[in-house]
């Protein structure tokens, strides 16, 4: 493998990573919903967010499906998809702590 390749694979394990993590917050924000505790827009948001996160999924799955001049095109034409990654992430932690 070449440092290139390495590198695309370290970011597809970082994306995997986050997307786990995101799973685990849906999970937990799934709980307090079904328990009842359910905040203002809380299931319409936990909606969005589900839906946000099959979108990361597809990303994610067509990211493992590129090779590596894509990769470095891609990265030439865009600030990169953490932003992305990032920003559910951030709306899952605080539907989270309004539903703890």
């Amino acid at each position: 493998m070449t440092d290139r390749d390495d590198l695309i694979e370290q970011h597809i394990l970082q994306y995997e990573s986050h997307l786990r993590h995101i799973d685990e917050m849906l999970q937990h924000a799934d709980k307090h919903i079904a328990a009842g505790n359910k905040p203002a827009g809380a299931e319409e948001e936990l909606q969005d967010l589900k839906g946000k996160r099959e979108k990361l999924a597809e990303d994610l799955s067509q990211m493992k499906r590129k090779g590596p001049e894509d990769w470095e095109r891609e990265a030439a034409t865009r600030a990169g998809p953490m932003g992305i990654w990032d920003a559910v992430a951030q709306r899952l932690e605080k539907l989270v702590e309004r539903l703890d």
